[in-house]
Formats: structure tokens, C-alpha cells, sequence
């Protein structure tokens, strides 16, 4: 019997403009601790990860500013939206995230959430800031490599 392939478009929430506001060097993919009424909302897509980031505290990473909304059959199941949720990685990722975040200018931050085998799984990305004028480069090629795109088609 064949192993089935992930369909890598099939995300529940991306952030779009992670990868147009900050330089992402490393990514890890972390697994997220939720509750029953919180998973369930996540596979109906009622998450938004566009203002969340990564801690790590006591050597344990958290996702911050995450909105899961509350399920709709939940009732006194349901918890605060906005909670701290605790992230799922090996001791070894910890580390290297938790260098990373010291260092100036650098933020961890979530990229996109899917499931994997039933399981809510998060993309996280080591990320440093980019300056205005590095925006303004990668607006500038997007519209060029749009340009040839389109005269080679003609």
C-alpha cells in the first residue's frame, strides 16, 4: 500500500507578511498544546496567527497573541482566546531558539498552521527585521520577475 503524500497547501492559517516584514533564516516545525474546544476550532480554520510570537520561558516556548476563537457547541469547555500556549519541541530546538532570541533585532514568530497526521502543527521562524529599504528591493524584483513572467508568455 502506497504512503499518501501531505498536501503542503493545505494550511489552516498562514502569515503573510512574516516573510515581507522580517528576513527568516531558520524555521522548526513545533507541535501546539490545546485543549479539546480549541482543537476544533482550529480544524475549522478559526485561527489567526498574524500577531502572534514565540517566548521562551523556563526552558519551555510559548505562543503568544495567537486567536483561537471559541467553539460554538464549547460552552463552559471553552477557554480565553488570546491564552499562552505552550509549543511542543525537543530540548535541542529550545536552545537554539532561545540563542536566537537574545540576540538584537531577531523575533520568532509563527509562519503557518497545519495539521499533520491529526495533529495541530506550527511552523516557526527564526526572523530579523528587515529596514525599509530592504522591503522596497523585494517589492522591486516581485515586479520585475512579474514583468518578464508576463512578456515571456506573450
Amino acid at each position: 500500500m502506497a504512503k499518501k503524500k501531505q498536501n503542503t497547501e493545505n494550511y489552516l492559517a498562514q502569515n503573510r507578511k512574516a516573510r515581507f516584514n522580517y528576513a527568516i533564516a531558520e524555521t522548526f516545525e513545533a507541535g501546539i498544546s490545546l485543549t479539546g474546544t480549541e482543537i476544533k476550532s482550529v480544524r475549522a480554520g478559526q485561527i489567526t496567527i498574524g500577531d502572534g510570537f514565540v517566548t521562551i520561558h523556563n526552558g519551555s516556548a510559548l505562543l503568544t497573541n495567537v486567536h483561537i476563537s471559541s467553539y460554538v457547541q464549547g460552552n463552559q469547555f471553552n477557554v480565553d482566546p488570546l491564552r499562552t500556549r505552550q509549543l511542543l519541541l525537543h530540548k535541542r530546538e529550545i536552545r537554539i531558539l532561545e540563542k536566537a532570541a537574545q540576540e538584537q533585532g531577531v523575533t520568532i514568530i509563527p509562519l503557518k498552521v497545519y495539521l499533520k497526521h491529526g495533529f495541530a502543527k506550527v511552523l516557526i521562524g527564526i526572523g530579523r527585521g528587515k529596514k525599509k529599504y530592504d522591503k522596497r528591493e523585494d517589492i522591486k524584483k516581485r515586479d520585475q520577475e512579474r514583468e518578464l513572467s508576463r512578456r515571456f508568455k506573450n
